[in-house]
């Protein structure tokens, strides 16, 4: 017998919103099950409540996944909850199986944008599942259009695509997926840079400005500038953070 999800109507919801973002991928969800359109399927919740902080990033479900909201927008109160991440919990199985579950599948599906075309021309490769590239490069084509006291945010980038664990874990960083991307370090916060001790607690900090973050939320990004863990230079591909179940 599956487990069976902790709140039914949540749980639908949620896989719901699954559904709607990744349409190429996900044909159906049934009960505690959500299929692929290749006929895999997934167990949603796993039936294992009250994990911990470390177990929710190490041994999540896509229940897990889906149950912080995302403070999409332009207003939001901070500084946030200690342990608030949204989008920070990734059911792992999920990403390899729809972007690639190695760096060389993942390669295969990467392709060039420009980034700021009008005034940088930089390229960068981003992945095509999903076709998040079209996304990027609406990003891109929108904060071209910035004024360059705004540009100067996105005029350098940190990266985007690289096969790699997060730093002290086991667990593959979204940018190993092809579907995340930096902004400039010269003005990003990250909280492991000013964590001398990862109990204590941590301050807010951020320097990017919300125009910035609003045009990458209009595409499907979030933002790691919307976590207690605060990563403000990240932006990576999850629009079922960002979208309605209906």
């Amino acid at each position: 017998m599956q487990p069976t999800p902790a709140s039914s109507q949540e749980g639908n919801n949620n896989l719901q919103r699954l559904l709607k973002a990744y349409p190429e991928h996900l044909s159906s969800a049934k009960g505690n099950i959500l299929r692929w359109q290749d006929g895999t399927e997934m167990v949603f919740d796993d039936g294992i409540s009250n994990k911990d902080f470390e177990t929710l990033l190490n041994a999540p479900d896509l229940d897990d996944q889906m149950m912080m909201p995302y403070p999409a927008g332009p207003s939001y109160a901070v500084p946030f909850p200690k342990n608030f991440d949204p989008g920070r919990v990734r059911y792992q199985p999920f990403f390899l199986k729809m972007y690639g579950d190695s760096a060389a599948k993942v390669r295969a599906h990467l392709v060039p944008i420009i980034w700021l075309p009008k005034t940088l021309k930089l390229r960068l490769m981003i992945t095509s599942v999903n076709r998040v590239h079209e996304k990027l490069q609406a990003v891109s084509n929108e904060l071209d259009a910035l004024p360059e006291s705004l540009k100067k945010y996105v005029r350098k980038t940190g990266g985007t695509f690289y096969w790699r664990t997060v730093a002290g874990t086991e667990r593959l960083s979204p940018h190993s997926f092809g579907m995340a991307i930096d902004i400039n370090t010269d003005y990003a916060d990250y909280w492991q840079w000013d964590a001398s001790n990862p109990d204590q607690d941590l301050p807010y900090k951020n320097r990017i400005p919300l125009e910035i973050v609003t045009i990458f939320e209009k595409y499907g990004f979030i933002w790691g500038g919307k976590w207690y863990h605060y990563d403000t230079m990240h932006f990576e591909y999850r629009p079922e953070l960002l979208m309605e179940s209906n």
